[in-house]
């Protein structure tokens, strides 16, 4: 007799109790109380609902097996959504990975002035930019040589970068141009 009362005491507590931790989420970002505090909550719930005719232990573990697949759906779901952008997607991590990157001119680029903006450039794609002896035009395609730190990059046009395969094929050309 008491248990079962006790049970309904208990379930109005995790309501309030959940209720509670889904509020202070708002305080606190970042899935730490709001995962906790829908299973209790929604434990809090079915406890309320379930007829008093149920006996207290078999009332318990559903229960507990409510805050368990509701924390747990609910977590999968904070991940899948990346709603507070866990996985950092979008954003760079640091300057070395913005090497190799490619955009385009937003103002002239020179060896003390210019602008560009990254395909992949993080949250704010704008960049401060130099180049190492020539000026790159607006609207050129461009492709990100030494990163340096901060938001300064150094930049070199697309159409002057090249790597060992264009010499390769600068070779064969002109091979097949002399024989």
């Amino acid at each position: 007799m008491v248990l079962e009362s006790f049970i309904g005491d208990f379930a109005l507590l995790m309501l309030v109790a959940g209720a509670g931790l889904i509020i202070a989420e708002a305080f606190a970002p970042g899935a730490h109380f709001f995962v906790a505090g829908t299973g209790i909550f929604a434990a809090g719930i079915v406890g309320v609902l379930l007829p008093a005719s149920i006996p207290a232990a078999i009332t318990l573990t559903i229960m507990a097996g409510v805050v368990l697949a509701t924390s747990v759906g609910t977590l999968y779901a904070y991940r899948e959504l990346d709603l507070y952008g866990g996985k950092g997607e979008g954003q760079t991590s640091d300057s070395k990975s913005l090497r190799g990157k490619s955009g385009r001119v937003t103002e002239r680029v020179t060896p003390t002035d210019g602008q560009v903006k990254l395909e992949e450039g993080g949250f704010n794609p704008y960049y401060e930019a130099r180049s190492f002896d020539d000026e790159i035009s607006e609207g050129t395609e461009i492709i990100v040589v030494d990163p340096g730190g901060g938001n300064v990059v150094t930049v070199e046009s697309v159409d002057n970068v090249r790597d060992e395969i264009d010499r390769e094929l600068e070779r064969e050309a002109e091979t097949t141009e002399q024989a």
